[in-house]
């Protein structure tokens, strides 16, 4: 299942993506993976992440993981600001090849 998110970052993206690249094992223990995450050009307050989780259980133990929000919080993660979108199942990506 894909996923879109947008969350306000008080720390900047590098911050942010330094998190991301710490906790990788954790992304893998959850069953997801990203598959972008940037900011807007014009305000790098503004991050949006398309991330694909395995299963609806796969995105249940990521929500539900309070080390892992620690852990994005101290990065600079607003998680009050996060408005995750599932995705219709009639999604693709990476077109054309």
């Amino acid at each position: 299942m894909i996923i879109k998110m947008s969350v306000t970052l008080t720390k900047g993206f590098a911050t942010w993506k330094e998190m991301v690249h710490n906790n990788a094992d954790r992304g893998k223990a959850h069953g997801f993976r990203m598959i972008f995450a940037g900011t807007e050009a014009a305000d790098d307050s503004k991050l949006h992440v398309i991330m694909e989780f395995e299963s609806p259980e796969s995105l249940e133990a990521f929500k539900n993981d309070k080390e892992l929000a620690q852990k994005r919080i101290d990065a600079g993660a607003d998680l009050e600001s996060v408005v995750a979108t599932p995705m219709s199942g009639e999604s693709f990506t990476n077109f054309p090849a």
